[in-house]
């Protein structure tokens, strides 16, 4: 019964304290992290503005960044980098075929590895990569 008392008296002390905060303190805490942004406002200066044109990535930039994780350990069956007896199988179909896969994904590997920022010439870039390891 004790026990019961106590918590009760502890959430009653608890509530009391919640009750006594100042409004706009609680206001502020319930507010919205996200802003809106409307033409006229300083933060709409580059809405309508085509975007800034970003540098294509190197194949080996693409490789480190998004292919590397499967292709040195050879996870879901990927075959490793510079393992020629792998990749075989996979070079004789070409090239075409092989950026098709990496592209749409193929078995275990999911679209574009996963680099879904990746253009198409990226991924040729980053197979051809892998391809001049053997």
């Amino acid at each position: 019964m004790k026990t019961v008392m106590t918590a009760i008296t502890s959430l009653i002390a608890v509530s009391a304290f919640a009750a006594n905060d100042d409004a706009t303190v609680v206001l502020e805490r319930l507010k919205s992290p996200a802003s809106i942004c409307v033409m006229g406002d300083p933060c709409a200066a580059n809405i309508g503005k085509a975007p800034v044109a970003v540098a294509a990535r190197t194949g080996d930039q693409v490789y480190n960044s998004a292919c590397a994780a499967c292709h040195t350990t050879g996870a879901a069956g990927a075959p490793k980098t510079g393992d020629a007896g792998a990749w075989t199988s996979r070079v004789d179909q070409g090239m075409e075929t092989m950026v098709k896969h990496a592209i749409n994904g193929y078995n275990a590997m999911p679209a574009r590895g996963l680099c879904a920022d990746c253009s198409d010439q990226e991924i040729a870039d980053a197979v051809a990569f892998m391809v001049d390891k053997l």
